[in-house]
This record gives structure tokens, sequence and C-alpha cells, in this order.
């Protein structure tokens, strides 16, 4: 974050200064209190259940030195009538502060948002200074919070940006309007929130709408609701993807024994050889929307590709693990959807093992068909898996529709108890379900 002083905060956010309004916030806003860094800043809410401002003192002793908040705290502190729309006032002024020499890319799709991020974060920190959201912060609040991130040294600017109605993401990009806008999918997450497809849709095309003006829309090829975009802009527009007409070629995939995709990522004028380290055959439409991007950044190819082998990703996504026992856990556990769901298991289907044993939970907000979509995603499990193990009573019409090789088990404490008994040297177990489910506590019991 820029150095800005509380009297400074203030004028910004409309607030008053209870304390110094000397005081120099020179270090990132959080809203959780444990996370603060030495001259940081705590944003603190008023919510039903807790109230952040009693955490205040937290905070101090973990390095913030003033609070924005509505009430005075016992650390210096800009009260405001509200904090949201304070934190999202704040944001929008440093990023305006630092324009000049910042390029913003927004990213969104229905699945694939968090790991195609920080294949992003990787091509184009490798070229110059980026910050990128962390993990999958990429509502109202994580947003600016990642904005705020930003300092005169920062050159590239990486916002993930989720939805869960029409018109978050152009409240999103009202923030900041990104010079380069991502659209990976349109698919089936949040559906029963969205209520259709067209709406899921139109919420993503919010982003390239909300394009600076000149801006760049890199758009996937492979997905024709995404493609339509294009005309939803003026300026350039590349693509990505395995179609024979993307500008952002992923040609001749392969995968290793572990699942692990290598491939040529080709344009008009280049190619460069990409081996992943990361499992997942989807995992290469992901790597070529990063380079894409990059691309547009002013990254070139050969760079892209030499910084997309050495890439990490977010936690609980497609991790890859030897357990003591000989075998082979794949945790995907954090979010699930039916189209990262079946990613999940035609990656589980690509790894070598003696069983391949398939754990999976709920999916949530998939809205009145959620109980077919489950079928239908244990039907798909049933040719990719040995064993189906579905946790919990939501989640058995997965064991439904994978017939005689599943199961149902009640929860993840009997499901940890039957991965124990029947899990040996060579099997290989993924773990999959929406967050709610909370299947990463049985992942790490494995672990």
């Amino acid at each position: 974050m820029i150095p800005l002083s509380l009297g400074e905060i203030a004028a910004v956010t409309g607030g008053t200064v209870e304390g110094d309004g000397t005081v120099l916030v020179t270090a990132p806003a959080v809203l959780d209190g444990r996370q603060a860094e030495p001259g940081g800043l705590f944003v603190a809410f008023a919510g039903e259940h807790v109230d952040g401002h009693h955490y205040a003192g937290q905070a101090g002793r973990a390095g913030a030195v003033a609070v924005l908040g509505s009430r005075p705290t016992p650390l210096p502190t800009v009260v405001v009538k509200d904090a949201q729309a304070a934190l999202k006032a704040l944001a929008t002024h440093v990023v305006a502060r630092l324009r000049d020499g910042l390029t913003v890319v927004g990213l969104t799709g229905s699945q694939g948002k968090t790991s195609t991020k920080d294949l992003l974060a990787a091509v184009l920190s490798s070229a110059r200074p980026t910050i990128a959201t962390i993990g999958s912060l990429n509502n109202e609040l994580g947003v600016p919070l990642t904005m705020l991130r930003a300092d005169a040294a920062t050159r590239f600017l990486v916002l993930e940006m989720g939805a869960r109605r029409v018109g978050d993401i152009a409240e999103l990009t009202g923030l900041v309007a990104p010079d380069i806008a991502v659209v990976l999918n349109v698919g089936q997450a949040h559906l029963g929130e969205f209520g259709s497809r067209a709406a899921i849709a139109k919420t993503k095309g919010e982003l390239v709408q909300g394009l600076a003006p000149g801006g760049t829309a890199v758009l996937n090829a492979d997905d024709p609701q995404v493609v339509a975009m294009r005309s939803l802009t003026n300026g350039p527009v590349l693509t990505f993807g395995r179609a024979k007409h993307a500008d952002a070629r992923a040609c001749g995939l392969a995968l290793d024994r572990r699942g692990r995709p290598s491939f040529t990522l080709r344009t008009a004028d280049a190619s460069a050889p990409v081996a992943l380290p990361h499992v997942g055959a989807h995992q290469a439409l992901n790597a070529s929307a990063a380079a894409a991007a990059g691309l547009a950044a002013g990254v070139p190819l050969t760079m892209a590709s030499a910084a997309l082998a050495t890439a990490s990703l977010s936690r609980w996504r497609m991790e890859l693990r030897d357990l003591a026992s000989g075998a082979t856990l794949l945790n995907d556990s954090y979010n699930a959807n039916p189209d990262s769901t079946r990613a999940a298991l035609d990656a589980l289907a690509a790894i070598e093992g003696r069983r391949r044993i398939a754990v999976l939970g709920e999916m949530l907000e998939l809205g009145d068909d959620s109980a077919a979509w489950h079928h239908a995603i244990g039907e798909y499990a049933a040719a990719r898996a040995d064993v189906v193990v579905a946790v919990g009573e939501a989640a058995r019409p997965i064991a439904d529709g994978a017939g005689a090789r599943a199961m149902v088990l009640a929860d993840n404490k009997a499901t940890v108890g039957w991965l124990r008994g029947h899990v040996t040297a060579g099997d290989v177990v993924l773990v999959k379900a929406s967050r709610g489910a909370r299947l990463d506590e049985v992942a790490a019991v494995l672990a």
C-alpha cells in the first residue's frame, strides 16, 4: 500500500479521525486482526454475530497502527458511516494514484479462476513486479483488499473477480477498469443463484464491458458463450484454448503417469513447449489463458512458458501428495461444481495406480436440478473410478448415479474411518466437494 496518513484516508472516505491524524499507514489493509502487518490498517466491520471493533487491540499487537471502522477504537481510527463503502473508496483512490505505471488485469469464469490467476501471476511476475489476489478473495471485500496491496513498485495488478448475481462484476470493475479482461468459461457454478446459464454469461460479460478504453479482452476460443463476448468491446481481442483458430493455442497435449500435462503453445509467429507441474488436462486451458493474457501485457511467449513450468497453485487445488501408506492423494477439496468435478475425475483417471477412489461430497448452489446434476456426476465418476464414495446424505444421488461401485458414508468422520481401513499402497484417492462440505478435513487427516 502507498503511505497514507489517517487525515488523508479520512478525506478519501468521508470519515473523521479519532486520535492522531498524522499516523502513517504503510502496510496493507486486513479484515482479520491476526493478519495485520507492522504499519497496517485494520478494517473493522460490525456484523450480526462478530464485531470487528472488539479486535482492534489484537490488530494493534500484530502491528496495525490504525483502524477504519464505524466507531472509535483504542487505536487511532477513521470513523465512517459505512466501512465497506469506505474500503472501496480507499482502494479506488490508491489505484488511481498508481494508474500511470500500472496494468490492471481482471479475470473471471465459472471454474478455474484461482488456478488461472495463480498461473497468470507467475507469468507476469517473471517480467515485472506483480500483485495478485491471494487465494480466492474475489468478492466485494477481497478485490479492494487486493487493490490496497499495490504500491509504487507494482507494475501488474491481477484481480480475480467472482460473482453470485448479475451486476456483481460490474460493481467490481466500477472500482477499477481493467486494461486486460480474461474470461475463462461459462458453466454451472452458482446456477441456483443466477437462475440460468444466460444470466451467468451476462455477468461474466460485465468484465469485458468494464474494460478501460482500448483495453484487451482475452477470451476462451473453446467456449461459444465466451467467444460471443467479442461483441461487447470495440477494443482488441485475443483468444486462447485448443481450437484451431485460437490466438494462443495449446497443441499436442499429453499427460505423464501422474496426470501432469505437457503441450506446445502456438501463436501466429511463435511457439514454446510447456510442461506443467500440476495435475489435469484442464490445466492446459488455464495455462493458455495465462499465456494469452501475458502476451496482451507484453510478456514474450518463451518467458511465459518458462514461468508456467514453475508456477504454484493456491492450496486444496489439485494437490498431489504421496502418503505414508504408499497411496496417492489428489486433494481438490476447495470447491466444486459439475464442470470442475468432471475435470477432477478426468485427472484421477489419468494417474497411474492400483485402484482409483473418488471421494465426492455435495456440490452446492445448483438450484432445482441439483439432484440431477449429482446423479450425472455419479455416472461420470463410475466410468473413471473403481470406487465412488458419496459423503453425506445430500450426496446420495452421486452414489445412485455411480451404481454398484458406489457407497454412501454418513459424514467426514465415517469417511476417514473407511479410508483408513481400505486404502492401501498403489491406490489413488480424489477428494472433491463444495467448500461447505469441508472435505479438506478428510484430506488433512489422510495427509
